[in-house]
């Protein structure tokens, strides 16, 4: 994030925390973090409930007023960067079964004393516009 503020970088990885406790509440087992690889970056990396599919999740982060929505905001580029990059992450751990693409979006209202998050969790954004 060029150019982004402290408090903004805060509230980004308070963000991506919160996602990470909603993906072990789930069951899940997280296997990377920021994973980074020269065709982009992952947020998380997940394992679900019954070991049966990695998950990578691309966390957004918004607040309440914003004009695009988390999920709103991943185009098609987006996509193809996390589909590549999770083809490296497959690819590299030696992993052959099925695997997706899910968001979790975070919305807030940082400046209220309360700091009301919202969490949604949208699972395999990609629908089929991609095969992982």
């Amino acid at each position: 994030m060029t150019g982004s503020s402290p408090k903004h970088l805060e509230l980004g990885r308070k963000a991506e925390d919160l996602a990470a406790g909603h993906i072990e509440c789930l069951g899940w087992r997280i296997l990377s973090r920021n994973f980074s690889c020269r065709l982009g970056e992952l947020d998380i990396v997940a394992m679900d409930e019954k070991g049966k599919e990695l998950v990578v999740v691309e966390v957004r982060y918004r607040t309440f007023g914003d004009t695009q929505s988390p999920e709103d905001s991943i185009g098609p580029k987006k996509l193809r960067t996390l589909v590549n990059a999770g083809r490296v992450y497959v690819d590299g751990m030696g992993w052959t079964g099925p695997w997706r693409v899910d968001l979790v979006g975070i919305t807030a209202r940082p400046r209220e004393p309360s700091e009301r998050w919202r969490l949604e969790h949208i699972e395999n954004i990609t629908d089929g516009a991609f095969r992982p």
